[in-house]
């Protein structure tokens, strides 16, 4: 059986098109932030750390046995990482682009995605991540998240976090009509403030998109 997916993995299957492989979504930082906030929220629901309104912390330093978990929770150890929910995000951002490539080697080695590459002008190569056909990974999870939020359901802490990511990385447009979105706002609103991190990743990509991201 399969191990369960991250959500920092379930964030990218959902950032790439199914068929072409390409990223969709808001670009610049904003993937980055949400794959930062993603292993903040993997470490939150493994017990490893914890926030309050204003802080974040290391609850517990033990292994996840996890290579890209356990490297953002060494990082957030560190006696110079941020204490706040926000700073850890633009931390662990930084590494974003490398923890991406491992992450979806991982998904291409448990057969999630297909790594197809072509050369371009013979000097460039062109790579793509594009769905193999039978897997519907991605797929379960826009369902998941279309039900409970046109449903209006009150969601558990992962898919509520997972709705936050969505949101932060500009992919609700590509899972919901525009006429869906209107009508779910309030209730997106309300579902994605439930957790703290959901609530400082909005806070940074919001910054970034503003012109204030961290250096």
């Amino acid at each position: 059986m399969a191990a369960p997916l991250l959500l920092a993995e379930e964030i990218i299957l959902l950032s790439l098109d199914d068929a072409t492989g390409r990223p969709v979504g808001r670009q610049g930082m904003a993937p980055d932030l949400a794959l930062a906030g993603a292993l903040l929220m993997d470490l939150a629901l493994a017990g490893r750390i914890d926030t309050d309104r204003d802080r974040l912390w290391v609850a517990d330093d033990t292994p996840t046995w996890d290579v890209v978990l356990d490297g953002a929770l060494a990082d957030l150890a560190d006696p110079a990482a941020p204490r706040d929910a926000r700073g850890a995000i633009m931390l662990l951002a930084r590494d974003a682009g490398e923890v991406r490539d491992r992450l979806m080697e991982r998904l291409v080695d448990s057969g999630r995605l297909r790594r197809v590459q072509d050369h371009v002008l013979w000097f460039f190569t062109d790579r793509r991540h594009p769905k193999p056909e039978g897997r519907d990974d991605a797929a379960r999870a826009r369902d998941r998240l279309r039900i409970l939020l046109l449903a209006e359901e009150i969601p558990e802490p992962r898919d509520a976090l997972l709705l936050g990511l969505a949101r932060a990385a500009g992919l609700l447009p590509l899972i919901f009509s525009a006429e869906e979105l209107a009508r779910v706002q309030g209730w997106l609103g309300l579902v994605t403030r439930i957790e703290s991190l959901n609530r400082s990743l909005a806070v940074a990509v919001a910054d970034v998109r503003a012109g204030r991201g961290a250096g």
